[in-house]
C-alpha cells in the first residue's frame, strides 16, 4: 500500500512558521505536497507554489491582488483534484482556504479536509460555521474557547493547543532595560506603524536614558526602509535581523509590538507589551461601518484572557502622546502583567489531543 498523501496550505508567514512541524513530523510517513513558505520548504514541503504569492494585508490590497488570487486559486484546485490526497490541510489564511474547501466538495472530491487554526467566528463571520461543518472533517484549534461556537454542528473539533508553547521558552533575563520594537512582517505594517513606534522610543529615551530600543527586523528585505524611518527619527537603535529573533525575544525586557501573533509570542517569553494596529483610513472605515467589528479587545492576548493584559492602541488611538503614557503605565506594573503572561501559558497548555495523531487519525479512517 502507498504512502499516505496530504496536501498542505499555508498563505501566510503565521502558517508557515506553525506548518514547519506538521511538516517534519509526517514527511517520514507521508507524502507531503503543497503551499508553504521558506521553513516549510526547508523541513521538507514538495512545494507547488511558494507562500509568498499569496502574502497581502488590509482589505483594499486584498481587493487589488484578487486577479492573482483567483488564478491561483484555480491552479492549486485543478492540483488538488489531480494528484487527489487523501487529505487536504489548510493552515489558517480562511478565506482563501474555505472557498477552496467548498470547491473541492463541489467537485466529488473524496479525500477528507481538515483546517488548522480556527477563523475568527467569535469575532465576525458567525456564517461561516454551517459552511465549516458541511466541507470540513476536522477542525483544530488553537484557542481553548473556540470549540463551544461549533457545538451546535457535527462537525469535530479539537483543540490540539497553541504551536508557539514550545517555541516561547525564556531561558535568561536581560539586566539593561531592552525594550523590543516590532513593527509587522509586511511593507504595510512597517509604513503605519514604526514610526509612531520610533518616534515614541525617542520620547521615552529623553524620560529615561537607561532604555535601550532595538528593532525586530521581519525580513532582510525591509532593511532598508526600517534604516531610512531610524534616520528620519534621528534615534540611536539596535537591528536584530530575522536569524536573530529568537535570541531577542529571551533578552527583552518590555516591547511595542504590531498586533499579530508577535503579541502572543511575547506573552508567552513574559514581555509585557503595548500592542500598536495602525490602519488607513479607508480600511478603519470598512472594519468599523462594513464589518461592524465591535470587539471589547482586538490583541488576541486580551482576547484569550478576557481582560486587558497588554494595553491596545489601534488605528485613530495610535500616536505618540498616548504610546508614550501607556508604555510608562505597563513599565510601572510590569510585574502584575508578567504573572497575567504566566496564567495565560497555563490555559493554553490545557490541549485535548496532538495534531499530528488527529490528522493521521483522520487518515487512516479515509483509507480503511
Amino acid at each position: 500500500m502507498k504512502k499516505p498523501s496530504i496536501f498542505i496550505f499555508a498563505g501566510e508567514a503565521s502558517g508557515d512558521l506553525h506548518g514547519e512541524k506538521i511538516v517534519q513530523e509526517l514527511k517520514t510517513n507521508c507524502s507531503v505536497t503543497g503551499v508553504g513558505g521558506p521553513k516549510m520548504r526547508q523541513a521538507g514541503l514538495n512545494c507547488i507554489l511558494p507562500m509568498e504569492e499569496f502574502q497581502v494585508m488590509g482589505f483594499v490590497d486584498v481587493f487589488f491582488a484578487l486577479p492573482k488570487l483567483i488564478r491561483h486559486f484555480y491552479r492549486l484546485r485543478k492540483a488538488i483534484l489531480q494528484l487527489k490526497p487523501d487529505l487536504v490541510l489548510f493552515i489558517d489564511y480562511p478565506g482563501f482556504a474555505l472557498r477552496m474547501a467548498e470547491h473541492l466538495r463541489t467537485k466529488k472530491f473524496s479525500g477528507k479536509i481538515a483546517h488548522y487554526i480556527c477563523p475568527s467566528v467569535w469575532a465576525w463571520g458567525k456564517k461561516r460555521i454551517p459552511r465549516m461543518a458541511r466541507d470540513l472533517d476536522l477542525l483544530l484549534t488553537i484557542l481553548p474557547f473556540e470549540k463551544r461556537h461549533f457545538e451546535k454542528t457535527t462537525l469535530q473539533v479539537q483543540y490540539v493547543g497553541h504551536p508557539l508553547l514550545e517555541r516561547c521558552i525564556r531561558t535568561k533575563k536581560s539586566t539593561a532595560k531592552r525594550v523590543g520594537i516590532f513593527p509587522g512582517s509586511r511593507e504595510k505594517e512597517l509604513v503605519r506603524n514604526l514610526t509612531i513606534q520610533l518616534e515614541a522610543a525617542r520620547a521615552l529615551i529623553k524620560k529615561d536614558q537607561e532604555l535601550r530600543f532595538v528593532v525586530s527586523v521581519a525580513s532582510l528585505s525591509f532593511l532598508p526602509l526600517i534604516e531610512k524611518e531610524v534616520k528620519a527619527v534621528g534615534i540611536d537603535v539596535e537591528l536584530v535581523l530575522p536569524e536573530g529573533r529568537e535570541d531577542l525575544l529571551e533578552s527583552i525586557d518590555y516591547a511595542i509590538a504590531k498586533s499579530g501573533t508577535i503579541t502572543l509570542e511575547l506573552a508567552l517569553y513574559g514581555v509585557p507589551t503595548i500592542v500598536t494596529y495602525g490602519l488607513s483610513k479607508l480600511d478603519a472605515f470598512i472594519a468599523q461601518y462594513l464589518l461592524r467589528l465591535k470587539l471589547p479587545y482586538y490583541c488576541i492576548v486580551n482576547i484569550i484572557a478576557g481582560r486587558e493584559v497588554f494595553p491596545e492602541l489601534m488605528g485613530p488611538h495610535l500616536n505618540v502622546e498616548a504610546l508614550v503614557n501607556k508604555f510608562l503605565k505597563i513599565v510601572s506594573q510590569a510585574e502584575l502583567c508578567r504573572a497575567e503572561c504566566l496564567k495565560l501559558k497555563e490555559i493554553l497548555a490545557s490541549k485535548e489531543s496532538e495534531l499530528s495523531s488527529e490528522l493521521m487519525r483522520l487518515i487512516e479512517a479515509k483509507r480503511t
